[in-house]
């Protein structure tokens, strides 16, 4: 999306002047600066700005850390992610183990002006068709990721990423944990394609639209997938479930507010004792099943096993507000989290 100042001394996270590396505030706001270090990039690129005129390096000099490599797509050519390294002053002693990360993985959500948006709104389309993972995009991030871990190893290692960006850095933290590599992730309104119940301000109509969908997606996963289960070692929902991504959602946001419901739902239903029930249809998607349906396995980017969840419960006066990656490196924010872990 866009953003309202491209300046960091007008709308960074300046109040930071001493990083508490153990402090979430902190870990989340530095993650959010880094990500819209990305946008800030391809902005420079496209109005080419460049040397003293680039406003880009503000965002991640500002906490020490280096540009060590950018990810371009190699379609439109557009800079669309960026490997951060933490390189601190010699004078500041940091241990790794404190949760300082040596590589951030960052990567920027759609803009919607210059030569970009044709591609960028593409891959939104493929998000929504469950298509991300065959994009050559996502191939490059991939591929980065999987260099990053081979050389600084996993426990260093952020993900980020904000709307697109969110959901391409989710893939990739999706795939690497079905592999045994648990990567910090920092997803910023990341899309969960869906009906938008959510936003239903009655709570008995949206609770009941709720279990209607559960019932109609576990009874649909069982006529389309049948009765086998596969044994727990080897179902790639309880592998992940092991990965907590930290998301970070805006109720007022239609693309993401769906996480809210997704998780407070399954634990209703646990309490209902409807448990088994939520588990088939928290591992599947309607859209999912379908493709599986006409051949075509598909498994939607948005469905997760556990996450560490955060909604921005602060007043938002638009769409642009509730989605745009700024808010989250506010300090005044009114804030609600929650550990979300999946039970087998």
């Amino acid at each position: 999306m866009g953003y309202e100042r491209e300046t960091f001394g007008l709308s960074g996270p300046l109040h930071l002047t001493m990083v508490d590396w153990k402090n979430i505030h902190h870990r989340r706001s530095i993650a959010a600066s880094l990500v819209q270090g990305v946008s800030v990039l391809e902005r420079d690129r496209q109005q080419n700005r460049q040397g003293l005129q680039a406003l880009a390096p503000p965002w991640w000099q500002f906490f020490h850390f280096q540009l060590l490599h950018q990810l371009v797509d190699d379609v439109d050519f557009s800079i669309f992610g960026a490997i951060y390294e933490f390189k601190p002053p010699s004078s500041i002693c940091y241990y790794w183990s404190q949760g300082v990360p040596r590589y951030v993985i960052a990567f920027r959500g759609t803009i919607t002006k210059g030569d970009s948006i044709s591609q960028d709104l593409k891959l939104d389309l493929k998000i929504i068709h469950n298509g991300l993972h065959e994009t050559s995009r996502f191939q490059i991030a991939m591929q980065a990721v999987r260099n990053i871990v081979a050389s600084g190893g996993a426990s260093n290692i952020w993900l980020a990423g904000h709307s697109l960006g969110s959901a391409m850095a989710m893939l990739a933290g999706k795939n690497m944990a079905k592999m045994g590599t648990f990567l910090e992730a920092f997803l910023f309104n990341p899309p969960f394609i869906s009906a938008p119940i959510e936003r239903i301000k009655d709570k008995k109509v949206k609770h009941g639209l709720r279990i209607a969908s559960s019932l109609i997606t576990a009874g649909l996963t069982v006529a389309v997938k049948g009765q086998q289960q596969r044994p727990q070692s080897e179902d790639p929902f309880v592998i992940l479930s092991a990965w907590v991504p930290s998301l970070f959602v805006n109720p007022s946001d239609h693309i993401c507010s769906e996480y809210i419901g997704y998780f407070e739902h399954r634990e209703k239903m646990e309490k209902y004792g409807a448990g088994g029930i939520e588990r088939l249809a928290t591992q599947n998607s309607l859209a999912g099943l379908f493709m599986n349906a006409i051949g075509r396995e598909s498994e939607p980017i948005h469905l997760l096993p556990s996450a560490y969840v955060t909604i921005n419960r602060s007043p938002s006066p638009n769409f642009k507000r509730a989605h745009g990656i700024h808010q989250w490196w506010r300090p005044d924010l009114h804030l609600q989290a929650k550990v979300y872990n999946y039970r087998l």
